[in-house]
């Protein structure tokens, strides 16, 4: 493959990922009712670092350690748990959020550090790069180290664009929002992250 090509592809893979709905897109919204369009590009630092961090693994021979199946056990119910925390600090400052508040965290962590660990906490994003990540990351090797380079910068640019985007249309809403409203859509969030996280926590369970 070509860089063009490996580019193009690289770039619409991610994209139609970052499209599809999970916990970085319901931290997204929460996060960027509060803290305006920044919050969806910072989210996305913490993820870039993250998957830049699995490329070098996977490039470095890590590929046979994320496929075990003990790795998705461990990621799904650590990271279940994570999610079923980070949804409860939400819940619990409900009382007190307002649009016009400057200081506090909704998840009760620095976005560039929530990106990361959500995405962490998600085994779905292990699996992901387990293996349509891993079969792509060899393709794009054999353009050699450019290849790879590129690939990621695509990869991370979908995901930049598509949560770019989402932060962008929530916060340029946002004097539609009231404080009941905002707290609502907080709340919602909420719920749905403690959601996943009882989700991933039950298969991890199951594949005990």
């Amino acid at each position: 493959m070509n860089l063009l090509l490996i580019a193009g592809t690289s770039f619409a893979l991610g994209f139609s990922g970052a499209m599809m709905p999970g916990p970085l897109l319901t931290l997204t919204i929460a996060e960027t009712v509060r803290r305006g369009p920044i919050a969806g590009p910072m989210l996305i630092l913490g993820h870039a670092l993250l998957e830049g961090l699995v490329v070098l693994l996977l490039f470095f021979g890590a590929a046979e350690l994320i496929t075990h199946p003990a790795v998705f056990v461990t990621v799904a119910l650590l990271g279940g748990g994570m999610m079923v925390w980070m949804g409860y600090s939400m819940l619990r400052g409900l009382g007190s959020l307002s649009l016009d508040l400057t200081a506090g965290q909704t998840s009760g962590l620095h976005p560039v550090v929530a990106g990361a660990a959500i995405s962490l906490a998600n085994p779905y994003f292990t699996i992901w790069w387990a293996t349509i990540g891993l079969s792509y990351l060899l393709v794009a090797h054999e353009a050699g180290p450019f290849g790879v380079l590129v690939f990621y910068l695509c990869h991370i640019s979908s995901d930049l664009v598509w949560y770019g985007f989402i932060s962008g249309t929530i916060s340029y809403g946002k004097r539609f929002l009231s404080d009941r409203g905002y707290r609502i859509m907080v709340g919602v969030c909420a719920l749905f992250m403690i959601g996943f996280g009882l989700f991933f926590g039950w298969r991890g369970l199951g594949a005990l």
